[in-house]
């Protein structure tokens, strides 16, 4: 295992993810053996602008059902899941973090789409899926933990079929300078890995995708992560991002929303193709 992947696993590693989560539930007052999506809303659309971002990948897709859609960086599957419950694909979420899969898996079985979803643990870098197995790749807020953008491209490109398409919601680099750590990606710049939107343009199309659309979505960044923000020194809920990043989460959705607001990280979301 090289350094980046055990540094990235410290970064989103917690113990027993799975039986907090559960236990954050019940204290929501959900049913966890009735669950649907939206119970864990809170908690499992972890990236910037939470499930208004997820909707809006899946307009940009225009998705009928039928498509074999990955998700990228799957997380603890928020995303995987509204997919599958929403529109009947199938759906498979690699993430480097083991127990994300673990708990990925068990809350799909909980809400019964484990016939439609799975997880593997594995590296975006060298995934383990035949060449051309995809008609969808779909990314949220992952790519920011990657410096070789050529290689991750290239191998999304390689698991989608001739035409498939790759929907994704990028952290990007702006023009403020570097942004405030911790941040709910890296705690520090050792596996923070921004591009411009230009970089990031470029980068797809030099992996031979050609750019459908393009939308920069950094002022509703902000707006959202100003009301997702918690209130400083106020209790926290029990369901919520801080399950996932730790006690420093009130510090983490500060400085985020401080580094969006001084234009050192934006947001785009963009759709493109498998060329050739």
């Amino acid at each position: 295992m090289t350094e980046r992947e055990l540094a990235v696993r410290r970064h989103y590693a917690r113990q027993d993810l799975g039986a907090t989560i559960l236990a954050a539930l019940k204290a929501a007052g959900k049913d966890i053996d009735h669950l649907r999506p939206d119970d864990l809303l809170a908690v499992d659309e972890f990236h910037t602008r939470g499930r208004a971002a997820t909707l809006d990948l899946a307009r940009l897709l225009a998705l009928h059902g039928s498509e074999r859609v990955l998700d990228v960086g799957s997380g603890i599957g928020g995303p995987s899941r509204y997919l599958a419950w929403t529109f009947g694909c199938r759906v498979s979420g690699i993430d480097l973090t083991p127990e994300f899969c673990r708990v990925a898996t068990m809350l799909a079985a909980r809400i019964g789409l484990a016939d439609k979803v799975d997880y593997r643990k594995g590296d975006a870098l060298a995934m383990p899926f035949a060449d051309e197995s995809f008609d969808v790749a779909w990314s949220q807020n992952a790519v920011m933990n990657i410096s070789d953008r050529a290689r991750l491209y290239a191998e999304i490109r390689r698991v989608l079929k001739p035409g498939g398409r790759y929907a994704f919601s990028d952290v990007v680099a702006g023009a403020g300078g570097a942004p405030h750590f911790p941040l709910p990606w890296a705690r520090d710049p050792a596996i923070s890995f921004l591009l411009s939107p230009d970089a990031t343009r470029q980068a797809l199309e030099a992996a031979g995708f050609r750019i459908l659309v393009v939308e920069d979505q950094t002022a509703d960044a902000i707006a959202q992560s100003r009301l997702r923000a918690p209130v400083p020194g106020g209790a926290l809920p029990p369901l919520g991002l801080h399950l996932l990043l730790g006690e420093d989460w009130p510090l983490i959705a500060q400085n985020n929303l401080r580094s969006q607001e001084e234009g050192r990280i934006g947001l785009i979301q963009g759709l493109a193709d498998r060329a050739g």
